[in-house]
């Protein structure tokens, strides 16, 4: 019988509400007791000083394999991801083939077991193919273990399309998430629209092509009550959309990135294609309005859309370099230095949003210490600063615009299935990666 004692740690379980200074005891891979006292036989984990959380979740994650393995892997991708503090992440199916059919999903899943860091839930197309044209055979890939669908990299364009995803995922009470964006506004960008832009003579991505999306998005979740997840939120105006649609009722959930409540249009000046990304990094009202949206509960989901390129991808001129950053490793230490440290949000609220939130949105039986739950535990260092080496990161990309950097917080223990994966910094696994 393993058994793991976390003992002095300030224990914080938003799905039980709990925030409290106790010892947590871990048997056979599950959460058995708090207050346990040591009995001799098992590993002791001192947490003095730190936050003892539910395993992080990311719903939000592209690990490119299969087909753009010079990208990411699911090894890497997951070593990165248990380095970074989840114990959970949903891959999003634009891969090289998509997945789209129960081999697909079934291909995931067997390379995350021979991977051995975290758990990996698969997000599986809406569409064939992400051509959005037809629907995917949603029944049999909800049967092989997707636990929502999306074809993000694209939205999903056809209204039809969506409609009937929406109809139809709601008999498997499964998530569609999309990723707002209306094309003809966007073709060609690089950037936010803007002044910056401008003065840049660079093509913009306006704001409101994000915002006619989540409308359109808005009224057909309202119409058929299913349940629609709005990917990488990051324009006020669609801030202000969802927060009406949920005072009306309306079963529509959203996520925003670190970058995206962190850093501004401005950054583009240096022409460092690391800071071009989709949807593109606004103006200081659009980054407002994001955390104004996490404060008020808008917005439930914090989460990465790791999104890895190999470096000469990114070497290319600006407006031929893919969109895209990485960010498992860095997210939380953003999220402590941009919300907590400046008191925008306290640690029980950050925490939902990284943890109980994206779980229920999955429908996965994650995000909590309650009694009898899977001991998936991050314990986090609130207080440690460090800086951002991205040829010291896990992942096999390198395409962070925060390299440098001092954030501040950190993993520094991390438990999956009741077995340690990630230490002081260092991976415990015996799975190359």
């Amino acid at each position: 019988m393993s058994k793991i004692l976390i003992q002095n740690g300030r224990v914080i379980d938003p799905s039980q509400s709990m925030d409290r200074v106790t010892n947590v005891l871990i048997e056979d891979g599950r959460i058995a007791a708090y207050d346990a006292e040591p009995a001799g036989d098992e590993e002791i984990i001192d947490a003095a000083g730190k936050i003892v959380s539910p395993g992080l979740v990311d719903m939000h994650v592209h690990l490119r394999e299969p087909g753009r393995e010079e990208d990411e892997t699911v090894a890497t991708g997951t070593a990165a991801a248990v380095a970074g503090g989840f114990t959970s992440i949903a891959c999003i199916p634009n891969t090289e083939p998509p997945i789209d059919t129960r081999d697909t999903v079934q291909f995931i899943k067997h390379q995350a077991a021979r991977a051995d860091n975290c758990n990996v839930f698969v997000v599986a197309c809406a569409s064939k193919g992400r051509e959005g044209k037809e629907l995917a055979e949603i029944g049999q890939l909800v049967e092989a273990g997707a636990v929502a669908f999306s074809d993000d990299g694209s939205p999903i364009y056809d209204s039809e399309l969506l409609r009937r995803a929406l109809e139809y995922c709601k008999m498997f009470d499964k998530a569609i998430l999309n990723h707002a964006e209306t094309q003809e506004l966007t073709r060609g960008g690089v950037m936010h629209e803007g002044s910056v832009s401008m003065v840049l003579a660079l093509p913009g991505m306006p704001a409101e092509a994000e915002d006619v999306m989540t409308s359109r998005d808005i009224s057909l979740c309202e119409s058929t009550g299913g349940r629609l997840h709005v990917m990488h939120i990051s324009s006020a105006g669609s801030v202000e959309l969802i927060r009406r649609a949920k005072s009306r009722g309306v079963p529509i959930t959203t996520e925003v990135m670190p970058h995206h409540f962190t850093l501004t249009d401005e950054c583009l000046r240096s022409f460092d294609s690391n800071f071009k990304m989709s949807p593109p990094l606004r103006g200081p009202q659009h980054v407002k309005a994001c955390i104004d949206g996490l404060v008020d509960g808008t917005i439930e989901v914090i989460a990465t859309d790791h999104a890895p390129h190999a470096p000469e991808k990114k070497m290319q001129e600006l407006d031929q370099a893919p969109f895209g950053i990485i960010g498992l490793e860095t997210c939380l230490g953003l999220v402590v230095r941009e919300l907590i440290e400046p008191g925008h949000l306290d640690w029980p609220t950050a925490l939902a949003k990284m943890t109980i939130n994206p779980s229920r949105i999955l429908g996965i039986d994650k995000g909590t210490l309650a009694i009898g739950a899977d001991a998936d535990v991050t314990v986090i260092d609130p207080d440690v600063r460090w800086i951002v080496d991205p040829a010291k990161g896990f992942s096999k990309s390198i395409n962070t615009p925060f390299g440098g950097e001092e954030l501040i917080g950190r993993a520094d223990t991390v438990i999956v299935g009741g077995r340690v994966k990630f230490h002081a910094g260092e991976l415990v696994s015996a799975a190359a990666v």
